[in-house]
């Protein structure tokens, strides 16, 4: 059984920081493309970023570039999401999400995703 699990979210004032992680389990992630999505209440699911394997390739939304931070560590099969100078827009629920390819995750066609985990900031 393939699990993620996301952990980190929570209620921040407007200009505060969070980090997200998430941690996976049931194989092996080392070699697959890691991500996170947010999606708001009557808004469309967002790829905020995505990672490849070897950290090679990094994708930012226009959004939260120069905000957020994504890196991973495959030793630990876990992906970090560090937000910083968060906004009221980035209120959502916050996804994990891997796939083979970084070109798949931002395309919203991966395989396996988190439970969510929900962040709040208030303005």
């Amino acid at each position: 059984q393939v699990q993620l699990v996301e952990s980190g979210g929570g209620l921040v004032q407007a200009g505060g920081s969070l980090r997200l992680s998430c941690a996976a389990s049931g194989r092996t992630f080392s070699r697959s493309a890691l991500g996170w999505f947010r999606q708001a209440p009557g808004k469309e699911r967002e790829c905020v970023a995505a990672i490849s394997w070897g950290a090679g390739q990094i994708y930012y939304a226009v959004s939260v570039k120069g905000r957020f931070t994504i890196s991973r560590d495959n030793a630990k099969n876990a992906v970090y999401l560090q937000m910083n100078s968060l906004k009221a827009d980035d209120t959502a629920v916050y996804y994990c999400t891997a796939a083979a390819l970084t070109s798949t995750i931002v395309a919203g066609r991966s395989d396996y995703w988190g439970q969510g985990t929900q962040v709040t900031v208030s303005s």
